[in-house]
């Protein structure tokens, strides 16, 4: 374990916390000190590197000691800052909350590319987001198609409350609503695009995840079932009453997964695209419901 004394410089306590993540088999050691000392001190990248000499005072250094406590117990540095990025987006998150992946922001670029495609991006389209968490979907389209009004909805009143919460630090309270239910239950049609990041992992295989995620995600957010397959049937069930003729669901896909979501799909819901992950992974699947 780090120990910090009051004395000790910024850079010290960089380079402390560094090696602990390194020895702890953190991923990126680097970043992750860098960060977290930041946050520590309340300073940002540009202060911390302009102040690197100062040296810290006792709350300072045990502040920094307790923050590395967290991260070498493999607490997630979103989940220590409160704070995620996600499409250029500083989303805040909860314990309810998934922490919003890159490979998510795969879903958005396939659903813009759809609304391009039909000359919908300039339109004003109904959007719904299930399963939100943090919002970042829905808020990230939004963003993107300044015609558009959309919900999100959720089974979890705290993950809601959040994804208010990021609707109105970002300026989209008015465009966004939240109501709590199960994937798209209490929805009525007609909706033009539907989007949704559903539990993918097969239960038996959430012991097998890192502890990041395994320990600090909702399970609610991970389980799948015994297959991973469950959200993806309960969304397809409801999506030819909810999606307008031509409507528009895109899906992201778990490892593996798009042929088994493929075949779920009824005859009026045809796939019509899928977009790789930058790790070439098929994460969206874009699906057209039929007239």
């Amino acid at each position: 374990m780090t120990r910090l004394k009051a004395g000790a410089s910024i850079e010290a306590a960089r380079r402390a916390l560094t090696d602990q993540f390194r020895e702890c088999g953190i991923e990126s050691p680097e970043v992750d000190a860098r960060l977290l000392v930041g946050h520590a001190l309340g300073l940002d990248h540009a202060t911390v590197t302009a102040q690197s000499r100062r040296m810290l005072v006792a709350a300072e250094a045990e502040a920094i000691v307790a923050l590395a406590a967290r991260r070498c117990a493999h607490e997630p540095v979103a989940r220590i800052l409160g704070r995620k990025e996600f499409w250029g987006l500083s989303l805040k998150l909860n314990s309810e909350t998934l922490v919003p992946r890159p490979e998510t922001e795969t879903v958005v670029e396939a659903a813009l590319a759809a609304m391009k495609e039909e000359d919908r991006k300039s339109r004003a389209l109904r959007i719904a987001d299930l399963g939100t968490g943090t919002g970042a979907l829905l808020l990230a389209l939004l963003t993107e198609l300044p015609g558009g009004c959309g919900i999100g909805t959720d089974i979890s009143f705290a993950a809601l409350a959040c994804a208010r919460d990021n609707a109105a630090m970002l300026g989209l309270a008015a465009r966004a609503s939240f109501v709590a239910c199960d994937y798209a239950a209490v929805l009525a049609a007609p909706v033009d695009l539907l989007v949704a990041n559903p539990p993918y992992v097969a239960r038996s295989d959430i012991a097998t995840l890192s502890p990041e995620v395994r320990d600090f995600d909702p399970r609610r957010a991970l389980d799948g079932g015994p297959d991973g397959l469950d959200g993806y049937r309960a969304i397809i069930a409801d999506a030819r009453r909810v999606l307008a003729a031509g409507g528009v669901l895109v899906l992201e896909l778990g490892f593996g997964q798009l042929d088994g979501v493929t075949a779920l799909l009824p005859a009026a819901l045809a796939p019509a695209a899928v977009r790789p992950d930058l790790a070439g992974v098929p994460r969206a699947l874009v699906i057209r419901r039929l007239p």
